[in-house]
């Protein structure tokens, strides 16, 4: 993406994707950051043996609860636990992360049997309780926000597109494909969220989902499953954080122009890549905020805005070099080709950051009950 901002983008056009980009990758780093001592933090304090004491998920804990002793708490364990995230995984971003085929396979393996394995026990939980715990309402306004930064977040996928697409040979069937492809991560979302929502009350939903099934020995009693369920944001986070921060470390050398000093581009770039995302773990660890925030802004530049003006760009360009019938004859053309689908993506994008900001606006100005 990058390297079509230069193609395509003015001076202007490429400091602002540029910086769009940045905030974004911050907003990733600071969710996984927290995301991980978290889950360990929930798995070092909570008893996953299901013993009498533990054998509901209704138990309400906070983070001034006593995980340790007498004095140390369950807040005061996430950050020994993100201190030792930072320790382990920010080095890793004052060198280069190549090779990492196998490693991702394993990740996309480990994310699939999760996947199933929730959808299968939530299932299976509602039809033991005759519908669930769960009742949703019909609408909850206050919520929409959120949805706007998560949903940008699930389907954000702009960033690996050219990689997966340019290796393909044959192209004919590539729309295909892609659709296949939104249709299942369409059917997994849509089972995932619909069984959580009517297999848990709303009022112990957590917002990492892998931890509701580590509360609950309702959903299963299985010590192994409790302990993969719960520790499966540790393995799948973590192999991508160092990537995510390499990555963010680039942005930063080519938004503020990468020099010949070892010092600024091995020492000051990546310090200044790791350190904004561990600090704001360190203060807050509440993942609805940094998920609804980072994905309602910068995640609505990357997934809607910035795609938009690169298509209008390089049409622009493709018939200035080879001319307008060119686009027309092209085999692969999408079918959304036409300009109404550009302007409608940039009104979409409007509409979500305008209401995204009024709620908010209201929210912080009623104290958080709105």
């Amino acid at each position: 993406m990058g390297e079509m901002a230069d193609m395509f983008f003015n001076k202007i056009g490429r400091t602002l994707f540029y910086l769009c980009i940045t905030i974004y990758l911050y907003g990733d780093l600071a969710i996984y950051a927290a995301a991980v001592p978290k889950s360990l933090r929930d798995i070092v304090c909570g008893n996953l043996s299901c013993s009498a004491s533990n054998a509901s998920g209704s138990q309400h804990v906070s983070d001034d609860d006593i995980c340790w002793g007498s004095s140390i708490t369950r807040m005061d364990v996430y950050r020994i636990f993100l201190a030792i995230f930072a320790v382990t995984l920010g080095p890793f971003t004052y060198f280069s992360v190549q090779k990492t085929k196998y490693l991702q396979i394993t990740t996309t393996l480990f994310r699939w049997i999760a996947f199933i394995l929730m959808i299968v026990l939530a299932i299976i939980h509602i039809s033991k309780t005759n519908g669930g715990e769960g009742r949703p309402p019909i609408a909850e306004v206050s919520g929409i926000p959120n949805l706007f930064g998560v949903s940008v977040y699930s389907f954000m996928c702009q960033h690996s597109l050219p990689s997966l697409v340019t290796p393909i040979r044959n192209k004919r069937s590539l729309s295909k494909l892609l659709a296949a492809d939104y249709m299942l991560i369409l059917i997994f979302y849509m089972l995932l969220g619909m069984t959580a929502i009517y297999c848990f009350q709303s009022d112990v939903l957590q917002d990492i989902y892998t931890l509701n099934f580590q509360d609950s020995c309702d959903t299963t009693n299985v010590a192994f499953l409790r302990y993969f369920l719960g520790l499966f944001p540790v393995f799948t986070l973590s192999t991508n954080f160092p990537i995510i921060a390499v990555t963010l470390r680039n942005n930063l050398q080519s938004l503020f122009k990468k020099t010949s000093s070892f010092y600024i581009n091995r020492i000051l770039y990546p310090t200044l890549a790791i350190a904004p995302p561990i600090g704001v773990a360190f203060a807050t660890n509440n993942l609805t905020i940094l998920v609804g925030v980072t994905g309602s802004y910068a995640g609505a530049g990357v997934q809607y805005v910035i795609p938009a003006f690169l298509v209008l760009l390089a049409r622009k360009e493709a018939v200035r070099l080879y001319g307008r019938v060119t686009s027309v004859r092209n085999e692969h053309r999408s079918p959304f080709a036409r300009r109404l689908w550009v302007i409608l993506v940039f009104i979409w994008a409007a509409v979500c950051l305008i209401f995204v900001t009024t709620n908010h606006i209201l929210t912080w100005t009623s104290g958080g009950k709105n």
